[in-house]
Order: structure tokens, then sequence, then C-alpha cells
């Protein structure tokens, strides 16, 4: 019997297509399937992939790196740092609104979705894509890395010019996936209100993706939401 590949948008299922057949994928489907069994699972089945349905593939001019989903009801939606519209933002965001703000003088934003974003090309993307209620990190180290490990080499050999954004240390351990001869990298501490102070604030990421896209020959991002 051939195996059920997962809803994901084309362009990403045809560079990704060699990894939903290995014996990991498998594995963690099992584990997920087990899991859903006994606990509630964020985000819901069908917004796990949502991050590559907002951001086909041949569109990423940016990565966002997150660790993995919020784990508070009704918050995950599948793009890293993000919440739906009329969930209060948690702290990390209102932190990355408050950077926002201050780098392009424009209004903190008052709904935290992100899909305004991703939309453009900005591929808000978690290290683990499934988390376990009121658990965080419950998912870690089940597969998704390998997943989203490929995902940045994909990136990495097949485009130019795109800008990594690497918030705290966890997300910047991932450099080493990517080609700096071809692509950009940005790092700051994580916007947590545990870090903050030493160095996201004041980091002007956003006003330095732009310039980093513009020289690389592409659109800007427009930030405001």
């Amino acid at each position: 019997m051939e195996k059920s590949e997962p809803k994901i948008e084309a362009g990403w299922l045809e560079v990704l297509r060699p990894e939903f057949g290995k014996p990991y994928f498998d594995d963690l489907k099992a584990f997920l399937v087990e899991e859903k069994k006994q606990y509630p699972v964020f985000p819901p089945g069908n917004r796990i992939f949502a991050a590559f349905d907002h951001t086909p593939f041949g569109k990423v001019k940016v990565v966002i790196l997150g660790q993995d989903p919020y784990h508070g009801y009704g918050q995950a939606h599948g793009l890293c740092f993000s919440v739906p519209d009329g969930v209060p933002p948690p702290p990390s965001l209102v932190n990355i609104f408050k950077e926002l703000s201050t780098d392009l003088d424009i209004h903190v934003p008052q709904s935290g979705n992100l899909e305004k974003w991703a939309d453009q090309g900005v591929l808000l993307l978690n290290a683990t894509l499934t988390v376990r209620a009121n658990q965080a990190g419950s998912h870690q180290r089940r597969g998704w890395e390998n997943f989203t490990d490929e995902v940045i080499r994909q990136l990495s050999a097949r485009c130019t010019g795109l800008v990594f954004i690497l918030w705290g240390s966890y997300a910047q351990a991932k450099d080493v996936l990517i080609d700096t001869s071809k692509h950009f990298i940005l790092k700051a501490v994580h916007p947590s209100p545990l870090s903050v102070y030493r160095g996201f604030f004041g980091c002007r990421h956003f006003s330095k993706t732009n310039e980093l896209l513009l020289k690389a020959g592409k659109a800007p991002v427009d930030w405001k939401l």
C-alpha cells in the first residue's frame, strides 16, 4: 500500500518528499497518533504545516526560527511566535512587537497574528511542529528536528539571498546548516522576558532584514500588521 503524504504546499512537497518516506518520519507519525489518543496536541492537525502553506517554497525570502509551538489552549496555529486573532500575544511576542515599533517607528500591533508576514515570504518555522497541551518541549527529539533541519538545508542549497533570523542560542545553533556565502544571518538573544534586555531590544532586525533583501535584489517586507 502506498504511503499517504502530508497535505503541504506543492513546492514544499516536491522538495521534502524524500523525508516523508524515511523511517524517522514513520516513527514520528506513530508517536503523534498515540499521543493524540491520550492528550490534546497543538496546533490542530490541519495547521501543523501552516508555515509552509502560507509561505510557498519558491516565495521564501526570510526565515525566522522558533523552538516549539505555544502549549496553551488556542495559541498555536502553525507559525512560530504567532497567535490567532483575538488571542493575547504571549510575552516573547510582546517584546518582538516592542522592538518592531522602536525599529520602524510604527504602532505596536493589536493582533498577534503574523500571517501577513508569512504571506510575504517570511517563513515562520518552529524546529518542532507539535506540542502536548501545557507541556513545553514535550515533542522535542521525536523526529521533527530531523525534518526541519532538512527544511533549512534545502533552503540553503536551493535558494540565494535569504535572510535567516536566529533569536536565542537554540536557533543560533542551526547556523551550521546555512551557507553563509549565499545567505545572510542575523543573530540576537531570545525575545523572552528572561533575556530580552541582553541585546534583543535594539537589534533592529526588521530594518536590517529589509536592507539585506534590497541588497539581494528582493522586495522588502512590510512589517506593519
